[in-house]
């Protein structure tokens, strides 16, 4: 039954797709289903159509997941990974966004990209040209890389020191808030033909950064974008990773496979934003979701069954390997998680008793589970069952939207948009979009809205240009 229309709580949801530039993302092994289409994700084609049915559906982007290495910890190496696709092979998000915003309105582009190992001079580069080509509807989601093939493949001989890490990251964004915001005044780029002048240099400020990690004395090399700084999306799950995300996040994407965990991220994150002399309602939260839908309950749990049968157990496992860092292929199928004892199979099993904490889970019994939508929560039923389900928990998980992930694709993307997305507006939860073109940050924190709030961090960077 819907809830009442009189509902004072209810409120626009955030809706995010969620992908990567892969075959398989969360789903293990569903490529091969008769339907799917991910296959043809080196055509720029169905990128295009996938972001145009997003725009349609009044979502607010396509966030784009990525890694940087194989997926090699089940059976010590990336062989099942990449006979079963499980997020292998891989190819760079960046380079799709200019013709899916080319060929949209609204929609934004949230894009994942590693501060370990990238420059804040040339990254600060290529998302200001992104801002101005997508007219201001760009956004980073900033990671820090966990794969040991990514650290063994860019120039390192292990993996960095997960706390160094988002100390590094935290100077990463210290010179790119400084590039974008305090580098180029309002006022630097001019235009003026008549005296031949088109910046005024007495406008352009070196940012003379010399960090422990970074030194970048020049200047920003780009004009500002209408942005500036693309709107910054976070998913730091640890303790240090709260911090980064509460420090710098305007979009958090927290994990968690039950209402009660994600809701004690949402307020932990939110009061240490509080601290750092951030707004409450400075950072909006989303989590991630996997729907299945069609016109009745009935239809959609024969469709889950139908994607279950194509799932690949060894997709599963080498995602759940690399998840976890654990190789998986050394453990008895069948046997009970709890009786495996490693802090990273503990925090699994955590996870898992969120789900349902009266299951005993063997391996098995994972696998299939991660077959359809990896770890994150299944919504199953009908268009009404479906915006049931995710209002209750928006309200107690106390997030304003979701990573709408995949079974298959573009098709669970489809039935969202035509069967779930009439009902959320009938609810009164997609956003109306508005005759005037907005910025992603508008579309997020509000009319007008279009720099960082004056609340956040980057924001302090502006009196470099002052």
């Amino acid at each position: 039954m819907s809830p009442p229309p009189s509902s004072p709580t209810r409120k626009p949801l955030i809706l995010n797709g969620f992908a990567m530039n892969v075959v398989g993302h969360i789903s293990a092994g569903l490529w091969r289903h008769p339907d799917d289409r991910a296959a043809d994700y080196t055509n720029i084609d169905y990128w295009i159509n996938l972001a145009r049915l997003l725009d349609r559906g009044g979502f607010e982007s396509l966030f784009i997941a990525d890694a940087l290495g194989h997926l090699d910890v089940y059976q010590g190496s990336s062989e099942a990974s990449l006979r079963t696709a499980a997020q292998s092979p891989v190819n760079d998000p960046m380079l799709l966004v200019s013709a899916m915003a080319a060929a949209t309105e609204q929609l934004g582009f949230g894009i994942t990209v590693s501060t370990t190992y990238e420059q804040p001079y040339l990254l600060a580069r290529k998302f200001t040209t992104l801002d101005h080509l997508t007219k201001g509807r760009v956004a980073w989601n900033i990671v820090t890389s966990v794969l040991d093939s990514a650290a063994r493949n860019l120039g390192l001989t292990e993996q960095i020191e997960h706390d160094e890490r988002y100390e590094r990251a935290q100077e990463f964004l210290e010179v790119s808030y400084k590039l974008w915001e305090g580098s180029w005044e309002d006022g630097a780029v001019l235009r003026d033909r008549q005296r031949g002048v088109f910046t005024d240099p007495t406008k352009v400020h070196p940012i003379g950064h010399a960090g422990r990690y970074y030194t970048v004395p020049g200047a920003h090399l780009s004009q500002p974008s209408p942005q500036r700084t693309p709107v910054l999306y976070q998913a730091g799950a640890s303790s240090r990773g709260s911090e980064f995300a509460a420090r710098n996040a305007e979009v958090v994407f927290v994990g968690g496979t039950n209402n009660a965990a994600i809701r004690r991220s949402v307020e932990a994150t939110r009061a240490r934003a509080v601290e750092f002399g951030r707004a409450p309602d400075a950072m909006r939260f989303i989590t991630a979701i996997t729907v299945v839908t069609a016109r009745t309950d009935e239809e959609a749990q024969a469709k889950y069954k139908d994607y279950l049968s194509y799932a690949s157990g060894q997709a599963a496992l080498s995602l759940f390997s690399a998840w976890t860092g654990v190789d998986w292929s050394k453990y008895d199928l069948d046997a009970p998680l709890e009786y495996i004892e490693t802090n990273a199979i503990r925090s699994a099993l955590a996870n898992l008793t969120g789900i349902d904490a009266d299951r005993k889970w063997t391996l098995r019994q994972v696998a299939e589970y991660i077959g359809v939508g990896g770890l994150h929560p299944k919504i199953v039923g009908s268009p009404e069952t479906v915006a049931d389900a995710m209002e209750t928990m928006a309200e107690e998980a106390g997030v304003d939207g979701f990573n709408i992930a995949y079974a298959i694709s573009p098709g669970s993307f489809e039935d969202f948009v035509d069967l779930v997305v009439p009902e959320l507006r009938r609810r009164g939860r997609i956003a109306e979009r508005t005759s005037n073109a907005q910025t992603l940050r508008e579309r997020l924190q509000g009319p007008g809205q279009r720099l960082l709030r004056s609340d956040h961090p980057g924001a302090a960077f502006r009196r470099l240009a002052q």
